[in-house]
């Protein structure tokens, strides 16, 4: 898709000697939300990392607003637009609540802009107001995770890279958050690349999606199509028998039918 905003082309990226996704590519279109499922270990985590910067890929291409941007720094990077949510949250600790969406903002001189910001990501997330001059550190994980996205939010990006958001949170605080994702997309027009576990949530989230194994593309489509196909389904929904038939061609796990 040409009018996509983000596009990866043909991406190879390693660890050392290890190939870690082979000929990755895919399109992101502004205004939605797309999805990356796949087990642990398939690369997910790995091709935002490319997209960021984080990481250089070999081979392939990744196109950001009309501009080639491998290799370049994670830096340079978030300066184009593009704020990557890092697995595990990464919040600074010691810092105060208020201090980490500072942070996110680091690259801003508009002052009064960055103040609105602040109550927007607050009216999102209440509990970070009500939290603001306390240790990021000793913030709850669902509270940490609400704060790397309005962290992110902060830096006023285009596109918006989330790396397990449902990691480690309860399945109340997981709704949330996805319910708050939604709402950013819906009323702010923002758009996400997401890569998730939880193939359910995301699926009902997103907007198109695509599925990775061993580092490959092995399928995509719009989410509504996907959450109807036997596969997604069985492998990923759990909502099929899973009888000697599926055990096998699990196993092989060469075609998606």
């Amino acid at each position: 898709m040409s009018d996509a905003i983000l596009k990866v082309r043909n991406i190879e990226t390693y660890y050392g000697p290890i190939v870690a996704i082979r000929g990755v590519s895919l399109d992101v279109q502004e205004g939605s939300i797309v999805t990356v499922l796949g087990a642990n270990g398939a690369g997910k985590t790995t091709i935002l990392k490319t997209i960021s910067g984080v990481m250089d890929p070999q081979k392939g291409s990744v196109i950001f607003d009309g501009q080639e941007i491998q290799k370049q720094d994670p830096d340079w990077v978030m300066r184009q637009g593009l704020s990557h949510v890092p697995e595990g949250r990464e919040v600074f600790p010691f810092l105060s609540v208020y201090d980490n969406l500072m942070m996110g903002a680091y690259t801003r001189k508009d002052r009064d802009e960055i103040a609105r910001d602040v109550e927007l990501v607050n009216s999102y997330f209440p509990i970070l107001k009500e939290r603001s001059d306390q240790p990021a550190g000793q913030l709850s994980g669902g509270e940490q995770q609400m704060l790397a996205i309005s962290r992110a939010l902060m830096a006023r990006p285009k596109v918006m890279l989330l790396d397990e958001p449902s990691l480690g949170l309860s399945p109340r605080l997981v709704k949330e958050i996805f319910a708050i994702i939604k709402r950013l997309n819906v009323e702010q027009g923002m758009t996400m690349l997401l890569v998730e576990q939880n193939a359910n949530i995301a699926l009902h989230t997103a907007d198109f999606g695509y599925v990775l194994e061993v580092g490959r593309i092995v399928m995509e489509d719009t989410t509504a199509n996907l959450l109807e196909k036997d596969d997604i389904k069985e492998f990923y929904l759990g909502m099929q028998d899973h009888g000697v038939r599926g055990k096998r061609r699990w196993k092989k796990r060469k075609t998606w039918r």
